[in-house]
C-alpha cells in the first residue's frame, strides 16, 4: 500500500499540526506522510512547527487576493503541485468553497471542538464554541473529526471523543481540556483510519 501525501492548512499556533506530527514520530501515523503545511497567515507559529520538523511550507494568504476564487485557485495548485493525496484543517480560518471541498471529496477531514451536532456550524470556531457550551449549562463537550463538504462541520463523522465539564470551568480551560484529551488524540487516529482506508 502506498503512503498518502498529506498537506495540513493551518491559521494559527499550530497545536494540532504538532499533535500529528508527533503522532508520525511515535508511529501513529503510518499510512501517510505530512509533505506540506500551507497557512493563510505568514504570522502563524504553525509554520516554525512545520520548518523545525523538516516539512515543506508554503502561505497563502487571502489578503493578496482579489477575489476568494482566486485565493482557492492558488491553494489547489499548491495543493496538487505536491500531489496531495489527503488534506487535514487545522484550525485553518477559512471557510471553503463548494467548487473546492467537492474537487477533494471525501479527502479533507477537520477537527471540531464539540460533539457535532452541538455548537457548529456557522459562527462556531476557537474559544467561542467553548462559551457557548458553558453558556448553555451542557455537562459533556468534547471534540469531532469529520470529512469536510461544503457546509460548515456539515460533514459525515469520523471520530468524536466526549470530554466532562468541570465546576469552574472557564472557555479557556476548556479549549485546553478539549484539545489534550480528545482532539490530540482523535485528530491523528482519524487521519490514520482515512489513509488506511483509500
Amino acid at each position: 500500500m502506498s503512503i498518502k501525501n498529506i498537506a495540513v492548512l493551518v491559521s494559527g499556533g499550530g497545536t494540532n499540526l504538532q499533535a500529528l506530527i508527533d503522532a508520525q514520530n511515535s508511529g501513529i501515523i503510518k499510512s501517510g506522510k505530512i509533505g506540506l503545511v500551507i497557512s493563510n497567515n505568514p504570522d502563524a507559529f504553525a509554520l516554525e512547527r512545520a520548518k523545525k520538523a523538516d516539512i515543506k511550507t508554503a502561505v497563502c494568504n487571502k489578503k493578496d487576493f482579489a477575489s476568494a476564487e482566486l485565493f482557492e485557485e492558488k491553494l489547489i495548485s499548491l495543493l496538487e503541485e505536491n500531489k496531495t493525496d489527503f488534506i487535514v484543517l487545522a484550525g485553518f480560518m477559512c471557510i471553503l468553497s463548494e467548487k473546492f471541498t467537492s474537487r477533494f471529496e471525501k479527502r479533507i477531514i477537520n477537527v471540531h471542538p464539540s460533539l457535532i451536532p452541538s455548537f457548529c456550524g456557522k459562527g462556531f470556531y476557537g474559544l467561542h464554541v467553548h462559551e457557548a457550551a458553558l453558556k448553555y449549562g451542557v455537562k459533556v463537550t468534547g471534540a469531532t473529526v469529520h470529512f469536510v463538504n461544503e457546509i460548515p462541520d456539515g460533514g459525515e463523522i469520523i471520530m468524536q471523543k466526549a470530554v466532562e465539564i468541570r465546576d469552574g470551568d472557564t472557555p479557556e480551560t476548556l479549549q485546553k481540556r478539549v484539545m489534550e484529551e480528545a482532539e490530540w488524540k482523535i485528530l491523528p487516529l482519524s487521519l490514520e483510519k482515512v489513509c488506511g482506508e483509500m
